[in-house]
């Protein structure tokens, strides 16, 4: 199994379309103004998060169960960006729509900038054959209000290609988080 170069995104991503809307270059500036990157680097590539955010509350006081998860547990907002309390966490999705082939097996890393502020993102790999906006949660691990910037860098993308093609794919086994459009929250 190896990752893959720039060269194999850019193809996968213009010919194939693997990633929409697609970025073939590191965006650094978008309108003259500085933004947290994105776009295809050397290995990977930096997904965006949308402007649709849903931020945990606990006003409810209800229990967190993923089983049967309770979407009063979430504020909306749509903005430009995202205050997550101290010590909670929000959800959003990709910008960026994927259809992973049946060869590769997707795996998400934090920004380094965000890291580094104790603002850590989590998502789960990319199965082969799946398809879909990504949901993406973001944990504020600070005693502060945490940022999160909407249409700019989030994560990084990594993708492997293996040597011998799976079986089933996310697919063929009609994954329940398949076709996904915008934030999905947890489904039993």
């Amino acid at each position: 199994m190896s990752i893959k170069s720039d060269h194999w995104i850019r193809r996968m991503s213009e010919n194939e379309g693997m990633i929409s809307p697609f970025e073939r270059d590191q965006v650094r500036e978008h309108e003259g103004n500085r933004v947290i990157s994105y776009g295809t680097s050397s290995y990977g590539y930096d997904v965006r998060c949308s402007n649709h955010f849903k931020i945990f509350t606990n006003v409810h006081s209800t229990t967190v169960d993923p089983k049967n998860f309770d979407e009063n547990s979430f504020i909306d907002v749509e903005a430009d960006h995202c205050i997550i309390p101290p010590n909670s966490f929000a959800l959003a999705s990709t910008v960026e729509y994927f259809k992973i082939p049946r060869s590769v097996l997707t795996v998400c890393l934090g920004k380094s900038t965000y890291a580094r502020c104790g603002i850590i993102v989590n998502v789960t790999p990319l199965e082969p054959e799946w398809e879909g906006h990504v949901t993406l949660e973001f944990s504020n691990t600070t005693t502060l209000p945490a940022k999160i910037y909407a249409n700019e860098g989030v994560a990084q993308m990594l993708f492997y290609e293996t040597d011998e093609v799976c079986d089933v794919s996310y697919k063929d086994r009609n994954g329940k988080y398949q076709g996904q459009r915008g934030v999905t929250l947890p489904k039993a």
